[in-house]
């Protein structure tokens, strides 16, 4: 099966195609405010180095976030603008998988976290299985301080991957059984990885499913928010 997977939730955008659990070409770049014109290249120099047409295609996967607002809709309509196009199915992926996936541990509770800006990351966690990780929680938007506080009444040997420099230097300070860790970004070899199951057992969601998952509203529809309840005089600009 030939997967198209598209990662733009993060600073880090990426583009990968698979065939069946081998990935076959990759792209990836760093910028936060260069998703957009990054995609549409990278998805042509995929193609071109796999000797693909997009009419190969089987299904399409995409990151949903959390992450950057911006980002995930950068990547979440370019997924579903090729998808209707080429009529094949859609699949979505948490980023904090993607991230959890390629966590270099064979026994710590692994955390991964995702920088969402305004001081806040978002946090799952996850128990390392044979051949992958396991999510033992539902994610969510934390301060860092809420972070430390679960990370110093966890009882096991914790690893902490993702944006772990988004935090603040106490986050760790005094917590033994607490080691950061790589990856910093999920990427899309990783959503290619997490999907392959799935797809071999023909598991698609319903195009109306694929939905992108921020864990709270976007920051541009919180300072109108703010706009509103203060006035123009004293508003918050969006970020």
């Amino acid at each position: 099966m030939k997967v198209l997977a598209i990662d733009t939730a993060t600073p880090a955008s990426s583009v990968a195609l698979g065939d069946g659990r081998a990935t076959v070409a990759s792209a990836k770049r760093v910028d936060r405010r260069g998703h957009g014109s990054f995609i549409v290249s990278a998805v042509d120099f995929c193609f071109d180095q796999a000797g693909w047409n997009p009419g190969d295609l089987d299904a399409i996967v995409v990151d949903v976030g959390p992450g950057l607002y911006t980002g995930i809709r950068v990547g979440l309509s370019t997924a579903q603008g090729m998808a209707a196009a080429l009529g094949v199915p859609i699949v979505p992926v948490m980023s904090l998988d993607a991230v959890a996936l390629r966590a270099t541990t064979g026994h710590r509770h692994i955390y991964a976290i995702i920088d969402v800006r305004r001081g806040e990351v978002a946090v799952a966690s996850y128990l390392p299985v044979p051949g992958g990780v396991v999510k033992d929680g539902p994610p969510q938007v934390m301060l860092p301080d809420h972070l430390r506080a679960m990370l110093e009444s966890d009882p096991d040997e914790v690893l902490v991957v993702g944006d772990v420099e988004a935090l603040p230097e106490a986050t760790f300070l005094g917590l033994h059984r607490v080691k950061p860790g790589r990856p910093r970004y999920p990427d899309a070899a990783a959503l290619l990885d997490l999907v392959a199951g799935p797809l071999e057992k023909g598991e698609f969601p319903s195009p109306e499913d694929v939905r992108p998952l921020y864990l709270r509203e976007p920051d541009v529809s919180i300072s109108w928010k703010q706009f509103r309840r203060e006035g123009p005089w004293d508003s918050t600009e969006s970020v």
